[in-house]
């Protein structure tokens, strides 16, 4: 396993609750956001500010992590495309086991050396807590499926019925009554 980087703005020192079951800190940071922290349509922007409000606490498997992450997500509307800007606040709560640790490891992060990486559960907290589809407002209307207007814009948008001229041989025999009854033939010279 390699050695975290102490000066990485998500990783945190330990050293003072390493081994310690009992012993507390809190930590108030201002970090820079990862790169591709969100879904396709809704995250926050990589170097943007992210505030984090964190108790750890020392306990015999490793070290408990609690608290809260702050940000703005910015991102479009699934429906009709317009730029959203929202607030987001996440929980946040991780064990980071001790190497010898029974803690499952899918269950938890490690401890390596005297750092924790808080990347992981950042990313874990923001991307779950984010919609799949995010919308504008609930009742989006979304895009004209035919010009692309935004209905929400103009609710009484519609279009005069026009034919597909891709249609047009068909509504020739709608017109003409339509040859139900002959057949096709095939003349050859």
């Amino acid at each position: 396993m390699s050695r975290l980087d102490p000066r990485a703005p998500l990783v945190l020192d330990i050293h003072d609750l390493s081994r310690r079951p009992g012993s507390s800190r809190t930590a108030s940071r201002s970090v820079p956001a990862p790169t591709d922290l969100g879904t396709e349509l809704l995250g926050v922007p990589a170097d943007s500010e992210i505030e984090l409000e964190l108790l750890l606490e020392a306990v015999m498997e490793g070290v408990l992590v609690s608290g809260s992450a702050r940000a703005e997500v910015i991102g479009s509307c699934a429906r009709c495309l317009t730029e959203l800007r929202r607030d987001l606040e996440v929980e946040l709560q991780e064990l980071y086991a001790y190497p010898e640790s029974d803690a499952a490891e899918d269950e938890a992060g490690r401890v390596q050396g005297d750092a924790i990486d808080l990347e992981p559960m950042l990313r874990d907290a923001v991307v779950l807590t984010l919609p799949f589809r995010p919308l504008c407002t609930d009742d989006c209307a979304g895009l004209c499926p035919r010009c692309g207007v935004r209905l929400a814009d103009d609710p009484d948008h519609r279009h005069d019925e026009e034919n597909d001229p891709r249609w047009a041989a068909l509504a020739t025999l709608l017109h003409d009554g339509g040859s139900r009854g002959s057949t096709v033939t095939n003349e050859e010279d």
